[in-house]
């Protein structure tokens, strides 16, 4: 993204705006007037003009009461027709595809943003006990296989300008010691792909690899197994097809260029 001009000032009442709709985004519940003003440190009489604009036209509703606010369907329409426009979305959906039925396990695709990953695209376990996924959902990159994926084709100074420290910690498994992270880093380097072992999810493994058609890469995919199912030859033959399907986009793509 191109710097900002040093003499740009930010309009206050768009990024009122774009706060108040993340915020909605980010913890998707009714919200009331009040606590809705406190989180985002805005006047309840401003706060409220604003509210009833984006009721109006669809971004914002709000309950029988007229008290409590969520997203509207306007947000879907804008998140849609992000992923509409979305090639890499389209063109791994077959990989997707292949990986689901080879495994019946969830599978996931996932992008990049600063010190989080968020969930682009995926196919639901046919079990019934999965992890629980949504699309556009966000995830801190540094306790999931996807996330690790994509941070490891960055150099380690880099990835610590990504982070933000302290890293939160989501299970006992989680690693949040910048050493640590450091040399998880340089073995999904050498291995060329990641493994999460309940840093995000206790009971849950994970395995990812960085999709090849960037440099540095952006996008990831990974398969979710529950520790219960899972056993070595489980292991083997998710990394092989990792390697299969997402790594071969790589030898298609210096076929086409060669």
């Amino acid at each position: 993204m191109p710097s900002a001009p040093e003499d740009f000032q930010p309009v206050k009442s768009a990024g009122r705006t774009l706060d108040l709709l993340e915020l909605l985004a980010d913890q998707p519940r009714p919200w009331a007037l009040g606590d809705l003003a406190r989180a985002l440190d805005i006047p309840k009489s401003s706060l409220h003009g604003l509210l009833r604009t984006l009721t109006s036209r669809g971004w914002v509703r709000a309950d029988d009461t007229g008290t409590r606010f969520r997203l509207g369907m306007r947000a879907l329409r804008v998140g849609a027709a992000y992923l509409d426009g979305d090639d890499n979305v389209d063109l791994l959906a077959g990989v997707l595809d292949e990986l689901s039925r080879r495994f019946g396990e969830a599978v996931h695709l996932g992008r990049l943003d600063g010190d989080q990953v968020v969930y682009l695209a995926k196919r639901e376990s046919v079990h019934r006990l999965r992890l629980y996924s949504a699309i556009g959902r966000r995830l801190p990159a540094h306790a999931t296989a996807l996330g690790k994926a994509l941070l490891a084709g960055h150099p380690d100074d880099a990835v610590d300008q990504l982070l933000t420290w302290p890293l939160p910690s989501l299970t006992p498994h989680t690693v949040t010691d910048r050493q640590a992270l450091h040399a998880a880093l340089a073995e999904v380097r050498t291995a060329g792909y990641a493994v999460d072992r309940e840093e995000n999810a206790e009971g849950i493994v994970c395995f990812a690899m960085a999709v090849p058609l960037a440099t540095p890469a952006v996008d990831a995919v990974s398969i979710s197994v529950p520790v219960t199912r899972l056993r070595p030859d489980l292991d083997t033959a998710i990394v092989a097809a990792l390697r299969d399907t997402v790594g071969g986009l790589d030898r298609a793509r210096s076929m086409l260029i060669a």
